[in-house]
């Protein structure tokens, strides 16, 4: 009797174990779009910090990123037991709020500064760097990349709590507690890589000796020179294209006209079965985020 209530125990682990396994897959796959965001938005946060402060700064902002997902967390799951029904809706905003920014971006990318909608995140320009005390300088970054990890960070466990709704609630804590882990030391992990590509370039270039070894070093250090700013660039890219096909396709998902017309791009092609829908996601988002711009827009001008 002994024996088999252990294995009905070690059965019971196993199955939760491989729940929570699949669940945190499907999370992650559907929060990558936040997570590319997150990432670019950090990395551009300490550009233009010296650069023996840029791992400082970094963790600084972790370690606020750590106390946002202490609140979120939490918060998502008394949600969760208290008000199931508010999952959806807190999802398709987030949804909306994601093709919102898409948008934003986009806009900011090809209009003026002047005329550009405003990021959430805080700049500072170049030439108030020469002027600001460099503590105040980091202190404002800090600040400004703390609060815009809690919006992104709000929207990820969102997301993972629609795809953990009507699970056990320890199997809800569990997941989520494990993607708010991975999204804080991953994002992290990646930003204090990637603020130290350039550095590992220059050290490379300034390599000095004549031997094969050295050569190649310092060819090293200008192919990564080259390369940092073009995969900044590339990461930003990346990150706004998945926002629209991350938050069309929560908004896909939770309407159902929507989801029954994406879902009519079926196809005995199955590249076509897998790129239609995606691309169906990222026009859908395309379209919330514009049409959420435009009344942002016009109630900013009716306020002011």
């Amino acid at each position: 009797m002994a024996s088999a209530g252990l294995l009905a125990l070690l059965d019971d682990i196993a199955t939760l174990l491989d729940d929570m396994a699949t669940m945190s897959k499907v999370a992650a796959k559907k929060t990558a779009g936040v997570l590319g965001d997150d990432l670019a938005l950090n990395a551009q946060q300490v550009s233009g910090i010296d650069a023996s402060r840029e791992l400082p700064v970094v963790w600084a902002v972790a370690k606020g990123a750590f106390i946002n997902k202490l609140i979120l967390v939490p918060a998502a799951l008394l949600i969760s037991f208290f008000l199931p029904w508010l999952v959806m809706p807190l999802m398709m905003i987030g949804g909306v709020f994601l093709c919102f920014e898409g948008v934003e971006k986009l806009l900011h990318s090809y209009l003026p500064p002047k005329t550009a909608a405003t990021d959430h995140a805080e700049t500072v320009p170049a030439e108030a760097v020469e002027t600001t005390d460099i503590r105040a300088l980091e202190k404002n970054r800090v600040k400004g990349a703390v609060r815009t990890d809690f919006i992104l960070s709000a929207e990820i466990i969102v997301i993972s709590l629609g795809v953990v709704q009507g699970a056990p609630i320890l199997t809800q804590f569990a997941v989520i507690s494990f993607i708010a882990v991975v999204v804080t030391f991953g994002v992290y992990g990646l930003v204090a890589a990637i603020v130290k590509f350039d550095d590992a370039g220059l050290a490379l270039l300034a390599a000095s000796g004549k031997t094969l070894f050295d050569r190649l070093k310092r060819k090293a250090g200008q192919a990564i020179l080259w390369l940092a700013p073009k995969f900044m660039r590339l990461l930003s890219v990346v990150g706004m294209l998945a926002m629209f096909l991350v938050g069309g396709g929560i908004l896909v998902h939770g309407l159902s006209f929507l989801h029954n017309w994406v879902a009519g791009f079926g196809s005995s092609n199955a590249i076509a079965a897998l790129l239609l829908p995606q691309l169906a996601n990222a026009v859908v988002g395309l379209i919330a985020g514009m049409l959420a711009f435009l009344v942002i827009f016009l109630l900013k001008r009716v306020i002011n």
